[in-house]
C-alpha cells in the first residue's frame, strides 16, 4: 500500500491538531489517502471523519463538537470553560436547536438540552478548551442565564457564579437583563444583582 508522501506533510504544515476530512481534501488530501494513512499508521482516527497525528492527546470536548456541529456548550459546562466553576463537568451540557434528534447522542458523555429556535443562537461565542482548540459555547451572560431557568445546576454553583459575576470588572449588565428578558429568568436575575449590587 503506498501513501503519496506529501499528503502527511501537507497536512503537517496547516499545524492541524484535529482535521476534517473536509479539511484535508481542502488541501487535496481526499478519502482514500486518509484511509491509506491510517492503514499504514500514520495518522489516527478520532472519530467518524475526524483525524489526528497524535494517537493519545484527544480533546473531548472538542472531538464532541466536530461530531455534533449544532451543540453548543453551555449550562455548567460553558461556565467551567469561562472560568466561573473550578468543577470540572462529570457530564458535557450541550445544547441543541428544537427539534435535533440524533441516536448517536446517547454514544456520548452529554447532557443534552433542547431549546427554541429564537434562543438557540442568543450568545454564541468561540472559547479555547483546555486542550487550545476553538469551541463554540455560550457566553457568559446567556450561561448565568441558563442556569438560573432550573435546569438542575448546583445552588452552591450558581451562586459562585453570580456572586464572581457581580464583582467581575468584565460584567455585563444591560446584556445580562436582556438575554434574562428573552429567557424569562429577569425576576430571578434582579433578586441576584438586587443582594450582590
Amino acid at each position: 500500500m503506498t501513501v503519496k508522501k506529501n499528503s502527511a506533510s501537507v497536512l503537517r504544515e496547516a499545524s492541524f491538531e484535529y482535521f476534517s476530512a473536509a479539511q484535508a481534501k481542502e488541501r487535496g488530501v481526499h478519502g482514500q489517502t486518509l484511509r491509506n494513512m491510517v492503514d499504514a499508521g500514520q495518522l489516527y482516527k478520532i472519530d467518524r471523519g475526524l483525524y489526528s497525528f497524535d494517537e493519545y492527546w484527544e480533546d473531548d470536548l472538542y472531538v464532541i463538537q466536530q461530531r455534533f456541529s449544532r451543540g453548543i456548550y453551555s449550562h455548567d459546562t460553558a461556565l467551567y470553560l469561562l472560568g466561573y466553576s473550578d468543577r470540572t463537568p462529570s457530564k458535557y451540557d450541550m445544547t441543541f436547536p428544537q427539534g435535533y434528534n440524533s441516536r448517536k447522542l446517547s454514544e456520548y458523555n452529554l447532557k443534552v438540552r433542547h431549546v427554541k429556535a429564537a434562543n438557540y443562537e442568543l450568545g454564541i461565542t468561540t472559547l479555547v478548551s483546555p486542550m487550545g482548540n476553538e469551541i463554540k459555547a455560550y457566553n457568559l451572560e446567556r450561561s448565568l442565564c441558563d442556569i438560573l431557568r432550573g435546569s438542575g445546576s448546583n445552588i452552591e454553583l450558581i451562586n459562585s457564579a453570580m456572586k464572581q459575576y457581580a464583582y467581575s470588572k468584565e460584567r455585563n449588565i444591560p446584556l445580562l437583563l436582556e438575554y434574562a428578558q428573552q429567557l424569562r429568568v429577569k425576576p430571578k436575575v434582579m433578586r441576584y444583582m438586587e443582594v450582590l449590587l
